[in-house]
Formats: C-alpha cells, structure tokens, sequence
C-alpha cells in the first residue's frame, strides 16, 4: 500500500515530525484512485523496480514470504508467480478481497498464497499461526502511516529467518518538496522544504510520513540484521502524473531509473526509498 505524496506543507522543526499521522488507512474506501495509481506508468516503475531487486535478493529456489501490508496483492502475486509460498496480511477485508479476486485470475500460483486479516504494527508470530521465520518479508508502503517505524521494524525484523531479507519501502524523508518543485509548484516545494518537516499530504488526502535510508539502515541492525545498499524508486519520472509511455518508452525509462536508483546523488532525491538487510550470522571470535 502506498500514498504517492504531493503538496500540503506540515510545519515542524527539522528533523521531526510536525504531528501524529493518521491510523493505517482501509485502501478499499479509496480504491478507484488506488486501482488507478497501480495502473499508471509511474505504477508500475515502483512495482517493476523493486521487483527486480527482490529478484536479484531471494533464491531460485522456493522460499516462505511474508508479504506485510499486501494491498490489493501486487506483490503477493509477482512473488507467487515467481514461486515463492506468500503469507499476504493486511488490516483491510476490502483489500484482502481485492487481493484474492486478481489471485483468482491467474489459477497458477493461488494454491501458494495465504490470506490474513491483521495489523501488520501489532503483527506476531502467533498470530500467523506459525513458529518458524520467514525466508523473506516485505513491508512496502505502510511505515509511512505509521507514527514512528521502531516497533514495526523490530517486529518485522524477529520474524525473519537466519540469511533472510527483510524489505521495507516507504516515503524518502529526504526527498520532500522535490516532486512538487519539478512540476512547477514552487509555493509548495518552499513550504516543505523550508519547514523541514519529515509529513505531507498525498493526492488520497492522507497525512504521510517519511524516513530516511540512514533511520532504516540504523533500525535493521539494531534489531539483528546486516543493512544491504538501498535504492531510491523513481527518481526521473516521478513528477510526471499523465505520462502514458510506449513499450519502447517505457522500457527505456525502466532501465534509466534501475541505473539512477542505485547511483549518489539521484537516488537520494527518489521520493520512495527501498532498505534491505539479511539476518547473517556474525563469525564467533577466537
């Protein structure tokens, strides 16, 4: 679940959050804008691009993921097709639903997905009705509805496995103001960034919260994990709301922002940031 954010200035002191955000949204009551957003050009860079990384991260082998705030399944279901076993959770019976609608579709992976209703803050092990870690979980575009990323992170990050990954994407702290600057809204970008306020307002109306690559890293290996390099999802084409792409297009797009999302200083403007860490085994000393 993700909010693609654009506009409203929160004041607060630099490096603080000017105020709480707001519970979790239920993305069903806003599902024409959500279903559309997953459906744009710039909808797919994000899934596209985190994809590939995760590609690049897991084995060829089956593994177990937990896939932590699924959504409408977007993830669930590459992760399926790939054929990995998923645990999708979300709070929302709407999203569950939609979920499991487009897992329907596609009879090929549906017996290796699971569906269950739960707060992904608050989730446990006991409430996945499981004992044993998973292999890989994600958590893409949820921290950002949340007040503070700690106790999330640390709840995620018990739940993986030894030599598993943890994936988290969520709003960049420090690309705030840069997307609304590139499309021309000054007013805009200056209240942001002037204010340096880690909250803004997302085209969905809901307040959002960013973090930055560095609070991510430091949080994965305080709770047991070695940070992996991180990328920033969409740097080049993120201002550009209407952009209805060719194939030819689009698939040169693509491999610009795989190039930028790995490379200082374009990755650190991307307004989605995407941390890795593994849980490794630190050698014992002698």
């Amino acid at each position: 679940m993700t909010d693609e954010t654009t506009g409203t200035a929160e004041r607060g002191a630099p490096g603080t959050t000017a105020g709480p955000t707001a519970p979790v949204p239920d993305f069903a009551a806003v599902g024409a804008a959500y279903d559309a957003y997953g459906r744009s050009a710039r909808g797919r860079l994000r899934h596209d691009l985190v994809h590939r990384r995760l590609g690049a991260e897991l084995p060829e082998r089956p593994v177990r993921v937990l896939d932590a705030g699924c959504g409408d399944g977007e993830t669930t279901l590459r992760l399926a097709a790939a054929g990995h076993e998923v645990t999708a959770v979300d709070a929302s019976a709407g999203m569950l639903a939609a979920a499991a609608r487009r897992l329907a579709a596609d009879a090929g992976p549906e017996a290796r997905v699971r569906f269950l209703r739960a707060d992904v803050e608050v989730l446990t092990a006991e409430e996945l009705g499981t004992d044993e870690p998973f292999d890989a979980v994600c958590c893409h575009g949820v921290l950002m509805y949340l007040d503070r990323p700690d106790e999330a992170v640390a709840r995620l990050a018990g739940l993986v496995a030894e030599q598993g990954l943890l994936s988290v994407l969520t709003k960049n702290r420090r690309a705030i103001g840069f997307r609304e600057a590139l499309r021309g809204d000054h007013a805009a970008a200056l209240g942001l960034i002037a204010s340096g306020t880690d909250t803004s307002t997302g085209r969905l109306g809901l307040r959002t919260r960013g973090d930055s690559a560095g609070d991510l890293d430091r949080l994965a290996a305080e709770n047991g994990l070695r940070p992996l390099p991180w990328q920033g999802v969409r740097v080049l084409n993120d201002h550009r709301e209407d952009w209805a792409p060719g194939p030819e297009e689009y698939a040169a797009a693509l491999e610009a922002e795989w190039a930028a999302s790995s490379r200082d200083p374009y990755r650190r403007l991307a307004p989605l940031v995407h941390a890795l860490a593994r849980r490794v085994r630190e050698p014992s000393g002698t």
